[in-house]
């Protein structure tokens, strides 16, 4: 057998490593996305509440 055949065998399937090459990949991409909105100061006007007991529904 050949070198390549055999880490071909000890790695898994070709699938699996691009699975977890691209989860990977989402992950980083998701926490430059978050950095670069916190970088901008926020975002949404919510400012992350559930809408609960929020200034305009006090006092209605």
């Amino acid at each position: 057998m050949t070198r390549g055949s055999d880490d071909r065998q000890r790695r898994g399937p070709p699938e699996e490593d691009r699975r977890k090459r691209l989860g990977a990949q989402l992950k980083a991409n998701l926490a430059r996305r978050k950095a670069q909105a916190r970088a901008r100061g926020g975002g949404s006007d919510n400012s992350g509440k559930t809408g609960e007991d929020t200034p305009a529904d006090e006092g209605q």
